[in-house]
């Protein structure tokens, strides 16, 4: 772009072809760079030949001018002529304008270029990953943009595109979630623990993946999923297939895999708000209970193996630990939280002990 063409379009002595030649060069980055340095360029240029800065300088000219009108005002009267007074001052202020435009073009050229990336960041923000977290002691539902429900049990978060693009739907859990997979032949569902991935075309399954924890379960309440082990970054190794009815335990640690069919609605329900134990053991009752109420509970060596039949529904903690004590011959103690150097708080401990 050549700055004279540049001044020639800012006084209207432009040829239509130097016109297109400009709006081409409006719509370059170079348009930025280029712009804003000659606009400042003539703008100091013009404030040091006029001295923009000097109140009696303008003063002066502000009475010239109005000698001049008044002059032409009484030739006017005079002569009769018929001549517009604000064609005396045309001239300078077209002058004026055109050095004071340079700038505003500039400025005007860099704050269309900025909407521009700004809309083009927004644009790739739809393809960027989103994050829900259910706190501690409540659960959450997503609807995803395929129509896919995902049920966030306490304490679990997802990642997940705002759309899915390319050849899969992949998510990544951490935590536990109930997955309700609209079918898509064409687009498989991919649940991702860090070890473990889920595959799925269209169907039900719970996955429980805490990353404090060893073991990874997968229960499948209908439909078909396959279980790939997650070797490194963009590879992955099949287990095996799932039918309805069937959990896989898979241990992060040692790769082992144990599968089994189980009572599916044990593992499930906690998405209605229930706690049920089949045959559970006080460890495996505490584990759930530190987990739902955001607690440490510490069970003594003793009693760690009784065994729990029951259903909770929406129970307070107090209430469930105190069902326990009438069930088992166990009590417990419920520690003060301590407070915390930073100021904060720590977990509520309770200790479970054998009744004396």
């Amino acid at each position: 772009m050549v700055k004279e063409i540049y001044a020639r379009f800012l006084n209207n002595r432009c040829t239509g072809a130097e016109v297109d030649e400009i709006v081409r060069w409006v719509h370059t980055e170079e348009a930025i760079g280029e712009g804003a340095a000659w606009g400042f360029e003539e703008w100091n240029l013009y404030r040091e030949k006029e001295d923009s800065g000097s109140d009696e300088k303008f003063s002066g000219l502000f009475d010239k001018i109005q000698q001049k009108i008044d002059k032409e005002s009484l030739n006017v009267r005079n002569t009769g002529k018929k001549r517009s007074v604000i064609s005396l001052i045309t001239g300078w202020i077209t002058k004026a304008a055109a050095i004071l435009l340079i700038p505003v073009l500039a400025f005007l050229f860099y704050t269309l270029s900025e909407k521009k990336a700004e809309s083009l960041q927004y644009a790739s923000l739809a393809t960027d990953s989103l994050e829900i977290i259910a706190p501690i002691g409540s659960r959450t539902v997503v609807q995803l943009s395929d129509g896919s429900i995902v049920h966030l049990n306490y304490g679990s978060k997802i990642k997940y595109p705002q759309y899915f693009a390319g050849e899969t739907r992949e998510v990544i859990l951490a935590g536990e979630g109930y997955f309700e997979v609209v079918r898509n032949p064409e687009k498989p569902f991919l649940v991702k623990t860090g070890k473990l991935n889920v595959k799925a075309l269209g169907t039900s399954f719970n996955v429980l993946a805490y990353p404090d924890r060893d073991i990874v379960e997968t229960t499948l309440l209908e439909g078909k999923v396959v279980l790939e082990k997650a070797d490194c970054p963009g590879k992955a190794g099949t287990i095996g297939s799932m039918v309805p009815g069937q959990q896989v335990r898979y241990n992060k640690i040692t790769a082992a895999v144990k599968s089994a069919q189980v009572n599916v609605e044990k593992y499930i329900a906690w998405k209605d708000g229930k706690l049920v134990f089949d045959d559970a053991t006080l460890d495996q009752v505490a584990e759930r209970l530190s987990r739902m109420y955001n607690v440490e509970i510490e069970v003594s060596d003793d009693i760690k193996d009784y065994i729990y039949t029951v259903t909770f529904i929406d129970e307070p903690l107090s209430q469930i630990c105190n069902l326990m004590t009438i069930a088992t011959p166990v009590v417990y103690t419920a520690l003060p939280r301590k407070k915390l150097p930073d100021g904060s708080f720590s977990k509520q401990k309770i200790v479970f002990r054998k009744r004396e």
